[in-house]
């Protein structure tokens, strides 16, 4: 695909992102069965489903959420993705879900976990449990996240899929090894193929980590340097990439990093908008020596390097940001260091 100068609005956004690479038609078509994606509502899921859609438009593309965000249900529909409302906390509303033979599970919560950390480990954990078992005989490709590593030294490349998930700290990354537990118990128990999908910080013009450096220099507002690398990539490239793994699940269950090849940092990035806005970034604090980084070179093996690369992220976002483009309010939170969320 010939990238664009800009994204010129969120229309546009949503075309880029949702325009299939014949390498996504090809392998989705070759795969049998529908497609189901639990937890559509979310901020990558609407776009997932309409380019699962749009990949493979002879298969069922449904979507499960409580769609309690106002036209979403009919955005979805609109684009030919069938929706079921469900609340994935009610174990008889998954049991009365379509067996189809794809799962993509997006559901989890992050945000919001102190103070209701009994509900955070619900969804990161007993969900899970409970879809494994009823989905047993599908193939499942489940969202997780960098946070179930420990930090890694900032020159390491990233943490690859051997080192061990042990996470440092907090409520939410520790709730995020419970759900790839599960997935692993009950795809030892029943057989059922998966992947686990570590993925660092997809970027969207409206949210992202880009977004929020971004943002940040733009307003003239304090960068904190504390964890002062990342790992990105265009949601886009993220969301193929997870249907791409649908065709490359294992039993038991094994993990998977998806992110950009390279090791960010959030300095340079800072330093990169400010010569695009002109404005100069005010820091605070000092780069730690290690960070939550993944090394993505086996996902590069089975899919690729990512299409869209960081300059042309960067550019889009400066300009989206100078233009006033629409944003939706939900920082990262990239900075935290104590893994409280």
């Amino acid at each position: 695909m010939k990238l664009p100068e800009r994204i010129t609005d969120v229309a546009h956004l949503e075309d880029v992102m949702t325009t299939p690479s014949a390498e996504l038609g090809a392998e989705l078509n070759r795969l049998s069965g529908d497609i189901l994606i639990l937890g559509v509502g979310g901020k990558m899921g609407p776009t997932l489903a309409r380019l699962a859609k749009r990949a493979a438009p002879g298969k069922r593309v449904v979507g499960v959420a409580r769609f309690t965000e106002p036209g979403l249900r009919e955005k979805l529909e609109g684009w030919g993705v069938e929706c079921i409302a469900c609340d994935l906390l009610e174990r008889g509303e998954i049991e009365r879900l379509p067996r189809i033979e794809n799962v993509v599970f997006m559901a989890g919560r992050k945000f919001g976990s102190s103070g209701r950390e009994d509900l955070t480990w619900a969804m990161n954990v007993m969900v899970p449990a409970q879809v494994a078992e009823v989905f047993r005989a599908s193939r499942i490709v489940a969202f997780s996240t960098a946070c179930v590593y420990p930090y890694v030294d900032v020159a390491s490349g990233g943490a690859t899929e051997a080192v061990p998930a042990i996470p440092p700290s907090g409520d939410y990354a520790n709730s995020c090894v419970g759900r790839e537990r599960m997935f692993e118990y009950f795809s030892h128990k029943y057989g059922t193929k998966g992947r686990l999908l570590r993925l660092e910080y997809a970027i969207d013009m409206r949210y992202g980590v880009l977004h929020d450096v971004g943002r940040k220099v733009f307003a003239g507002a304090t960068i904190d340097l504390s964890m002062g690398h990342v790992n990105v990539i265009w949601q886009g490239d993220a969301n193929s990439m997870v249907l791409r793994a649908l065709g490359h699940c294992t039993a038991p269950a094994s993990a998977l990093n998806l992110s950009g090849p390279e090791t960010v940092s959030v300095r340079a990035l800072a330093e990169a908008f400010g010569r695009h806005f002109q404005r100069q970034p005010v820091f605070a604090g000092k780069e730690a020596a290690t960070a939550w980084l993944v090394n993505s070179a086996e996902a590069q093996r089975l899919f690729g390097r990512p299409g869209v690369p960081l300059d042309a992220m960067i550019a889009w976002q400066a300009d989206w940001i100078m233009r006033g483009g629409a944003s939706l309010g939900k920082d990262t939170h990239f900075e935290t260091r104590d893994g409280k969320y």
